[in-house]
């Protein structure tokens, strides 16, 4: 078993705890931040509009998943309506929906393709997200089932969020380790991947089809006990984000390939006619 016993809190200042948890999401934050920074110069785009949309999609975020939390949480929320204004709960999901409706709102605003700025942020935004997951490895929420196999992890701090002492499935490594993984793949297509827009749908079919495939180890509750075979709320989501940006990702790239087929026997049959006149 794997114990971990570091205090998720990383220092306090007065009454204010520090946790490890949010300074891993500023260093997130700045990850996505610095990687779109560098593939916006690489295909000419201002370094303002990555600042910009930044501040948006933050903003963004953390309002759709307040949103998201107090829906899954309804019945909560409605006896105690004063709560529904807070911080606690944010959900990945709802981060991601709230910042692609601010970034797509700046780019209508500023006349900018929302698919080339979609491709600037992928790669970051899937590293940003091991970063966060390391948080959440440190804090000991998001943990996994009970397990007896021996990468297990074990919770002693009495700081933590995971129950202690017993052994979980450590969902969170699989979250960093998939993460990671979806990173490679699309910093290596970066350059590749045609038409525009296409790195961020496969960024959000590979993260969808992670964070859906480790929920079934992961401690969690149904969306509605009973109903849609008791999944998740998250793993609805990533069903139905799947469901669209594979077929959506899949015809794109078909309708691009064939034009190109097609200009490119345009271009011979030109350059055949230039032969034959000269």
């Amino acid at each position: 078993m794997i114990t971990i016993n570091i205090n998720p809190i990383a220092f306090s200042i007065g009454p204010l705890d520090v946790r490890w948890y949010g300074i891993m999401v500023v260093l997130a934050v700045v990850a996505v931040i610095a990687l779109a920074i560098l593939e916006a110069r690489r295909v000419g785009l201002s370094d303002e509009h990555i600042y910009n949309v930044a501040l948006w999609a933050i903003i963004g975020g953390i309002l759709v998943s307040r949103l998201l939390h107090v829906i899954d949480k309804w019945d909560y929320y409605m006896a105690n309506p004063r709560q529904i204004i807070g911080f606690e709960g944010l959900t990945v999901y709802g981060a991601v929906l709230g910042a692609l409706i601010a970034v797509l709102i700046y780019c209508w605003i500023k006349k900018i393709s929302f698919w080339q700025m979609g491709d600037i942020i992928a790669p970051g935004a899937i590293l940003g997200q091991a970063i966060g997951r390391v948080g959440c490895l440190l804090n000991g929420c998001c943990y996994g089932l009970p397990t007896s196999l021996p990468w297990g992890v074990v919770y002693t701090n009495p700081a933590s969020f995971c129950p202690l002492g017993e052994s979980f499935q450590p969902t969170q490594i699989y979250h960093i380790l998939w993460d990671l993984i979806g990173f490679g793949i699309l910093w290596s297509l970066r350059r590749r991947l045609q038409p525009k827009g296409s790195l961020f749908l496969l960024y959000l079919a590979i993260y969808a089809a992670g964070d859906l495939s480790i929920r079934f180890v992961r401690v969690g509750e149904p969306f509605r006990s009973g109903l849609f075979f008791n999944l998740q709320e998250a793993q609805l989501i990533g069903i139905l984000v799947l469901l669209v940006t594979v077929p959506w990702l899949a015809v794109r790239m078909w309708r691009y390939r064939a034009k190109q087929s097609v200009t490119a026997r345009h271009q011979l049959v030109k350059r055949q006619g230039r032969n034959r006149g000269a």
